[in-house]
């Protein structure tokens, strides 16, 4: 089985196996997943809800109402045990975890963004299973709207994952709603999301979650458009995640609109540079016919201020812009790096963020 990097949003309802609590054999039974294909060489990162479930729990169940502050209460409660049931069930398996409280308005953020996705990829890297919640303490529109599968899907095209799995208490995206339609179909594959297909999706799941179909298929068409497959599944399915990786037919898959690198060039392309990047005759050389990333000893020049994770024009020594790419690093940093070799940035700056200017990844040619 080829490794794959797959995003799994395991939703309220899976993992209180329909009760009002958490379940902790449900749980045990995804780990036990998740573990086998983490052993198996596969990157996984969970996108998990549960924290207000969690926090009910511990608190034996007030009758408390449905204000905004009540529920980030229960979050913050709650958010703790969580992340304890997660640590102990992975222990089993000697795998470790760690935590990552995220919001949409965390990943709309360039700076923000960029640090988010270097923390997640140094805990891969680590082989240390990412478990990311949402931080209903601070943030309301997530509680709001349930929007953690939205969540999941910007996590999914921060790290280019190859599959998004979306986990619930239904086996995907049906003709009608199956629990009040017994003609209704399981639609096993959807190629282009439109207006059609968000007049299948009903209102709100279960009483425990806040998520619906609705905002499961604006996942998946945000994560097509980024070049991720997204398959909706039921989380009760035996070997449910095993089954999605090893490719067979479960639950609802739609499909990648691009792929990663089209999706990227499209962005680069589109989006205005911030500042440009003079670069000496080798480097043009090397970028051109070596797929190399632009290393700080290869610039001669800066122009404009620029920030980190921003687009710039890079031209040669006349001026003829040869590519757009996202610069690692702002632009007094470039400044002072020109003509720099990598294993001195430390020593310079203080700090490093790779030994590239633009990381070929990030790097799209013009000629």
């Amino acid at each position: 089985m080829t490794s794959q990097r797959l995003i799994i949003k395991l939703g309220t309802s899976t993992l209180t196996g329909g009760t009002t609590q958490l379940s902790r054999q449900r749980m045990l039974e995804i780990v036990q997943q998740v573990a086998r294909l983490h052993q198996a060489g596969h990157q996984v990162v969970l996108v998990s809800s549960g924290a207000q479930a969690a926090g009910r729990e511990l608190l034996r169940f007030p009758d408390l109402d449905r204000a905004m502050p009540v529920k980030q209460m229960l979050a913050a409660v709650g958010q703790g045990r969580l992340m304890h049931l997660y640590s102990q069930l992975f222990d089993i398996f000697e795998i470790v975890v760690g935590q990552v409280l995220l919001t949409r308005e965390d990943l709309a953020d360039r700076a923000r963004y960029l640090n988010a996705r270097d923390t997640l990829e140094a805990l891969i890297e680590a082989r240390i299973i990412p478990i990311i919640n949402e931080n209903d303490t601070t943030a309301t529109h997530e509680i709001r709207v349930g929007d953690n599968d939205n969540l999941s899907a910007l996590v999914a095209n921060l790290l280019e994952a190859d599959r998004l799995i979306l986990l619930t208490d239904i086996a995907g995206l049906y003709t009608a709603d199956p629990r009040k339609d017994p003609t209704a179909t399981l639609i096993p594959q959807v190629d282009h999301i439109d207006d059609s297909t968000f007049a299948l999706a009903g209102g709100a799941g279960s009483s425990v979650g806040t998520g619906g179909m609705f905002t499961k298929i604006q996942a998946a068409q945000r994560a097509a458009r980024s070049g991720v497959t997204t398959i909706i599944a039921d989380g009760r399915e035996p070997n449910v995640l095993e089954r999605v990786a090893a490719d067979e037919s479960v639950g609802t898959r739609f499909a990648a609109a691009v792929s990663h690198v089209e999706s990227r060039k499209r962005w680069l392309l589109s989006d205005k540079p911030h500042g440009r990047l003079r670069i000496d005759a080798g480097a043009v050389s090397k970028l051109l016919k070596g797929g190399a990333s632009l290393l700080p000893v290869g610039v001669t020049a800066v122009e404009g201020e620029f920030g980190r994770g921003e687009t710039l024009a890079v031209t040669g020594p006349d001026g003829v812009v040869i590519a757009h790419g996202l610069t690692s690093y702002e632009s007094r940093d470039v400044a002072r790096l020109c003509g720099v070799k990598s294993e001195r940035i430390s020593a310079i700056l203080g700090y490093s963020y790779g030994d590239a200017v633009i990381h070929r990844n990030n790097l799209v040619l013009l000629k």
